[in-house]
């Protein structure tokens, strides 16, 4: 019995996810930058060619000004080089004219032939402190126009930030159909609760204890079940498995053996999420665990000393952490995004040792967006308008 009820109850695989470091984040030790290591389009092309061959379903591509490439532009770029991942790609909302973003992600997808999934973000933009509960309605906003471009044949729409009167949708039908790409969102406010409840398929949570999860998992419910909905559950936690617990818990240690903790910070204050309800969280669960950073047996709170955001990484053995997944799929959790450090080295751990073992699947697909020969769109095989 899962904690709440989802959307696909009777799925026995996980959509599989890796990360790619597109954000200045991958090191050998964290808070010790790295030359080799940075956010250059080789080394995060070579993530995602790496989580490819390993056999991981999906990939996220993050989004932060500061520090990171473009990730639309990334996600293009990647597009003729792969051809079985998906690709999550993180769009902050109101950064693109919402109609041009529509034709953006329906082209992506099209290149992509359907792998490209979307993460709706509502941080603010470089250079601007909005107030959050405007940030959601622009963002619900975004979310309902890309809805209208991608399932109907005009776009009229009256909102509080945008106003389109009877625009064709023809060149933002993206090639996945029954309602386009999926919908991934992480929020923890009650705008962010409404906006993934009423629109969106996935709910992503950072690390957390279990029963913490569990909670956040009934509050997001109770919304959706508003409008009559059920979502599907997400989790996003970095990954140290070893063939043994003793060498997982010692490589946790070396990973941070050279931080110094005012740098880190640092690192987590240039983040513009640095001061969300989600990251106040993961720094509640560094604030509540031992003295070695574990706030649960497996789950080490020392990522979070030296990044915004996720926080926390699950570590341990082989069959510790498939243990572990397998806890979280019973909760109703059927998307996970891990990562590690190094990125290629620890997508080849997890890649070797666990993900052999676990039954892996593509949402989209699950979902019946993918569809099993080329759309009739005008980007297809449609007529030509």
């Amino acid at each position: 019995m899962t904690v709440v009820p989802i959307t696909s109850p009777d799925l026995d695989a996980a959509e599989i996810s890796w990360f790619s470091a597109l954000c200045s984040d991958d090191y050998q030790f964290l808070g010790v930058p790295d030359g080799a290591l940075r956010s250059s389009f080789a080394h995060c092309r070579d993530i995602v060619l790496e989580a490819e061959a390993q056999g991981f379903r999906n990939i996220l591509c993050p989004s932060s000004y500061q520090v990171g490439q473009d990730t639309l532009s990334f996600v293009a770029g990647l597009a003729p080089l792969t051809s079985k991942i998906n690709m999550l790609a993180a769009v902050r909302c109101g950064e693109m004219q919402p109609i041009m973003l529509a034709r953006t992600i329906a082209t992506l997808d099209h290149m992509l032939k359907g792998r490209l999934t979307v993460n709706i973000i509502s941080s603010d933009f470089p250079g601007e402190v909005a107030e959050s509960n405007f940030r959601y309605q622009r963002s619900r906003e975004v979310v309902e126009i890309l809805k209208q471009a991608w399932t109907q044949d005009q776009i009229t729409y009256k909102g509080q930030v945008y106003d389109f009167e009877g625009l064709t949708t023809n060149p933002a039908r993206p090639y996945q159909q029954n309602g386009g790409p999926l919908l991934y969102f992480g929020g923890y406010s009650p705008a962010a609760l409404d906006l993934c409840g009423q629109h969106c398929d996935v709910y992503l949570m950072w690390p957390e204890p279990k029963e913490q999860i569990a909670e956040r998992m009934k509050a997001v419910h109770a919304v959706a079940e508003k409008y009559d909905r059920t979502l599907n559950y997400g989790l996003r936690v970095h990954m140290i498995v070893r063939d043994t617990e003793a060498e997982a818990r010692e490589y946790a240690d070396y990973i941070v053996s050279k931080l110094d903790d005012e740098y880190g910070k640092l690192i987590r204050d240039r983040a513009h999420d640095s001061i969300s309800l989600g990251v106040s969280h993961q720094a509640r669960a560094r604030e509540l665990a031992d003295q070695f950073g574990y706030v649960e047996p497996h789950l080490w709170t020392g990522v979070g000393r030296a990044r915004s955001g996720c926080g926390a990484a699950l570590v341990g053995s082989t069959d510790q952490v498939l243990s572990e997944i397998e806890n979280y799929q019973k909760m109703g959790i059927r998307a996970f995004i891990f990562s590690g450090y190094p990125h290629i080295d620890e997508c080849k751990h997890f890649g070797e040792k666990v993900l052999p073992q676990l039954k892996t699947c593509s949402l989209p697909h699950v979902y019946g967006r993918v569809p099993v020969s080329t759309p009739a769109t005008p980007l297809a095989v449609g007529e030509r308008v």
